[in-house]
């Protein structure tokens, strides 16, 4: 709607207003290219619209900033959760033969919980089996994760289950 030309000045006003109320992560600034299309608002003929649209901006990339390298709250769960997620980073270490614990495996496992809405389901186990099995029987893939040449997204988005 904000890149639509010709639209009135009430919608814009209106759309931005909205986007006040939010404050995106960078993961959905990024996908989304939401902050590029407001900074260009920025540029707007009308005065309100840019005013509105440079105060947008700012707040984002204030928050942003202020908030990148924070890692994300990980909540603990239950011990019966606990234990499945041990044991699925416990068999990813073994698939990527590296040693137990190991900061690539946790990242695998959190990715395929997160993906999984944070539940020990049917889904998360067919996607830590699936992960698994690819990890020990394909050394291209393995190779490819341990050196990061794919991205644990990736890998764990194109065997979600």
């Amino acid at each position: 709607m904000l890149e639509l030309p010709g639209q009135p000045k009430e919608n814009l006003i209106e759309a931005l207003e909205e986007l006040k109320k939010k404050i995106p992560s960078k993961e959905v600034l990024l996908s989304t290219k939401i902050g590029h299309t407001v900074n260009k608002m920025r540029k707007h003929s009308d005065h309100s619209v840019a005013s509105l649209a440079k105060d947008i901006y700012t707040e984002w990339r204030t928050f942003i900033k202020d908030h990148s390298g924070k890692p994300s709250i990980e909540v603990r769960s239950d011990p019966k959760t606990e234990a499945f997620r041990k044991n699925a980073r416990k068999l990813l270490c073994e698939a990527l033969d590296l040693e137990t614990d190991h900061p690539l495996a946790e990242n695998i496992e959190r990715e395929a919980f997160h993906l999984s809405s944070r539940l020990i389901s049917a889904p998360y186990r067919r996607t830590v089996r699936a992960l698994v099995f690819s990890l020990k029987h394909k050394p291209e893939i393995r190779a490819e994760v341990k050196t990061g040449t794919l991205t644990v997204p990736a890998f764990v988005q194109s065997h979600k289950k």
